[in-house]
């Protein structure tokens, strides 16, 4: 059955796409939901439109990220945090200290999910973390990390 989806879909497709998909997985799941209508020749050219609205929006989503990673480039966050004599933490540095920490110093607000920490840091020194703005935009922050006085 060949449907337009209202909505993206994970593993079938995104807003706008003209799919053919099983019968019962229109009928049961996409249908009943609002996320897909029956494709029909007006329907379609609908379709058209939701493309074209959602590869503007994609594009101007981009480029708000590339300006973001400009800015990001060459920045150092400084976050303190209480340690031991070894230079071990005491806790751990996450990605919503980061977060915190560079809205405080640059101003930047950055959500904490597109701070891609595999695993909190817990030694003193600095830091190399990957931010990931967009799915095509990513940038490196530099956060050096000092014992709390």
């Amino acid at each position: 059955m060949r449907v337009v989806l209202r909505g993206d879909v994970d593993g079938v497709g995104k807003r706008g796409d003209i799919v053919q998909v099983a019968r019962g997985f229109a009928r049961n799941f996409l249908l009943p939901a609002g996320r897909a209508v029956p494709a029909t020749p007006g329907i379609e050219a609908q379709a058209a439109a939701m493309r074209r609205a959602r590869v503007l929006g994609d594009t101007r989503d981009r480029e708000a990220a590339k300006a973001a990673a400009e800015l990001l480039a060459g920045v150092v966050v400084t976050v303190s945090a209480r340690a031991g004599t070894e230079g071990r933490l005491f806790g751990s540095v996450t990605a919503l200290d980061i977060a915190e920490a560079l809205e405080a110093q640059t101003g930047a607000s950055v959500d904490r999910r597109k701070i891609e920490l595999h695993e909190p840091i817990k030694s003193l020194g600095s830091h190399v973390v990957p931010i990931r703005l967009h799915s095509d935009v990513e940038t490196d922050l530099t956060v050096e990390v000092v014992a709390a006085r």
